[in-house]
């Protein structure tokens, strides 16, 4: 099995999909690895890393898709490129189908057989696959040092000389992987963390790391399922913005991380709710790809609305592109090398996680998630 390597050719994207040791390590178990050139260079592995890794490095885009077997990417490859894939060959990375039905058709047209990384199931024996996971808990990292960058404070509580500094509070909006980790590196900075989640279930984890969680009264339409929100009425919504928002008037840093999957992310933070936000605070919306948390945000952009600074990076992990390289390419090892050994694809379909994962296999579209896609 050959093995490629692309270079990402999303915009600001710095991360590669496998670094030289996990080459190194699929080498030994008897894979060939391509790695198209300069594809780790955001990540600061070169390529006669790679080189020396074992890999053969390939010139350009082209040459590294004709001769795969599987290609392996962090973000799914354009249309275009997947027309660069052999029929028959394999694309592991991010897809999130439901929402890219334009990605699922080219996977079907090409003949080429899709695994989307977001979608491997949430169970206990694919936690080493889990790359949603591993990139949300980065990226909650980082938006708690975007956000102490931006603001014009320090965190913890000071006591000097010339008086005591009061400790800045932080609202963080949704207690999942991100949240979480929002909530230990603001706690780690000497802030008090405030956390709103609808899953009443997440109370017990937001204050054993030391934070306070907002308690929004639940209703029958709140619907969970593999640990992400599925459905939830507007009356809940309305209700959770008014409790929420008394706590984001005083906040100095909110951080919003609240998606659903497969649907456009809830406005949490109105612009209303900004007007009354202390000038100087800063926002951060990690779901401001899906659509944004906050009514203010603009995609990948800094602005200021009403003093207020508002963060929308889209692609927060990868601003921690070795580290999060390294993570992402432990977790396409590990599900590579359980749904493939050296000489192919397994394809066992009652296999759950191959199940969960499959997005187009054989001409067609299989995931329960994404239309029909015609040929």
């Amino acid at each position: 099995m050959k093995i490629a390597v692309p270079k990402e050719t999303k915009p600001r994207e710095k991360r590669v999909a496998l670094t030289p040791e996990v080459v190194k390590s699929l080498l030994a178990t008897g894979f060939e690895c391509i790695v198209e050139t300069g594809a780790g260079t955001g990540a600061f592995l070169d390529d006669a890393l790679y080189a020396a890794a074992g890999a053969v490095i390939a010139p350009d885009a082209a040459s590294a898709y004709a001769p795969a077997d599987v290609v392996i990417g962090v973000n799914a490859p354009l249309p275009r490129e997947i027309a660069l894939m052999k029929k028959g060959s394999a694309l592991i990375s991010f897809m999130y189908a439901a929402s890219n039905p334009d990605l699922v058709a080219a996977c079907v047209k090409q003949g080429v057989s899709s695994f989307s990384m977001d979608a491997i199931p949430r169970i206990s024996r694919a936690q080493r696959m889990d790359a949603l996971s591993s990139q949300a808990n980065l990226g909650g990292y980082k938006a708690v040092l975007v956000a102490a960058n931006a603001l014009g404070k320090v965190l913890p509580l000071l006591m000097t000389a010339a008086g005591t500094i009061r400790p800045a509070t932080v609202v963080i909006m949704g207690a999942g992987v991100a949240g979480l980790q929002a909530v230990a590196t603001a706690k780690r900075l000497g802030a008090i963390v405030e956390v709103s989640d609808i899953r009443p279930e997440t109370k017990e984890q937001v204050e054993s790391l030391g934070g306070k969680f907002i308690e929004v009264t639940g209703d029958k339409s709140l619907k969970v399922e593999g640990g992400y929100v599925k459905e939830v009425s507007p009356e809940f919504l309305a209700r959770q913005k008014q409790l929420v928002a008394q706590h984001v008037e005083k906040a100095d840093i909110v951080i919003t991380t609240a998606q659903v999957s497969g649907k456009k992310a809830p406005v949490l933070v109105t612009m209303d709710t900004v007007e009354r936000m202390r000038p100087g605070s800063v926002i951060v919306d990690m779901a401001v790809e899906q659509g944004g948390n906050c009514e203010g945000s603009e995609l990948d952009k800094v602005v200021v609305k009403h003093g207020v600074t508002i963060i929308g990076e889209s692609n927060l992990p990868g601003l921690l592109p070795r580290t999060a390289s390294d993570l992402y390419a432990r977790n396409a090892e590990a599900f590579l090398t359980h749904v493939a050994t050296k000489n192919g694809f397994a394809w066992d379909m009652s296999d759950e996680i191959t199940k969960g994962s499959l997005i187009t296999h054989q001409g067609k579209a299989v995931h329960p998630g994404c239309e029909p896609a015609k040929p």
